[in-house]
């Protein structure tokens, strides 16, 4: 009888183990660009291969990772998606390009994306974004490309984004924002064609004379 119960508890555990195993395999970034997938319209069927079952997304088209399985890119510009972003974007750690230029993405930038320490790369121009540049992107040191031109976005350029010195291309022109340019840090060798189009911005800062918070949001 003991035999017996033994072999039932083995079964019921297999069982129970093969019923667990998608969640199991799961991955920490694979469950963050589910979430943005399922945030997305996906007319073409560009996300057809993002599958949450596999044991992690690097064998999702438009996605590369390192040797380590972590993801490193997420290449969807020009894909014709439409939607929003999500905060759980901000959970792919090793993430250092993050590409969804010239879509039709709606909604806000995620204060989130500012938890991406080892981000180069942030490109989301030409979309229909909407809200402000959250100050919380001047927290991503290795920063070179930050592209949000052509988009909806209102409210001031942050001032902790002077304090990026690896930024070396800065482009927010068409968009609806407002205040003064910074030209200090990271923003001295930024052309002043990048901010054109922006009918409430103030022109270039005055060191000593204006001071750099105004009322605009």
């Amino acid at each position: 009888m003991a035999g017996r119960d033994l072999l039932l508890f083995v079964a019921v555990t297999v069982i129970s183990s093969s019923l667990m195993a998608p969640m199991a395999r799961g991955n920490s970034d694979g469950d963050a660009l589910y979430v943005l997938r399922r945030s997305l319209s996906d007319p073409d069927n560009v996300l057809q291969s993002w599958d949450q079952n596999l044991v992690n997304p690097c064998t999702w088209f438009h996605v590369t990772c390192n040797q380590d399985s972590q993801v490193t890119r997420v290449d969807l510009g020009n894909s014709n998606l439409s939607g929003h972003l999500v905060p759980e974007l901000g959970k792919l750690e090793h993430l250092q390009y993050l590409e969804l230029y010239k879509n039709n993405i709606q909604g806000k930038i995620p204060a989130e994306l500012g938890n991406l320490k080892n981000l180069k790369s942030l490109d989301l121009y030409n979309n229909n974004i909407s809200g402000t540049i959250p100050p919380s992107l001047g927290n991503l040191k290795s920063l070179v490309f930050l592209r949000l031109n052509d988009n909806r976005l209102t409210g001031p350029i942050p001032r902790t984004l002077t304090g990026t010195s690896s930024l070396k291309v800065f482009d927010v022109s068409n968009n609806n924002l407002c205040g003064p340019i910074p030209i200090t840090g990271s923003f001295e060798h930024i052309p002043l064609d990048n901010f054109e189009n922006n009918p409430r911005l103030e022109g270039p800062e005055l060191q000593g004379l204006a001071g750099y918070d105004t009322n605009c949001s």
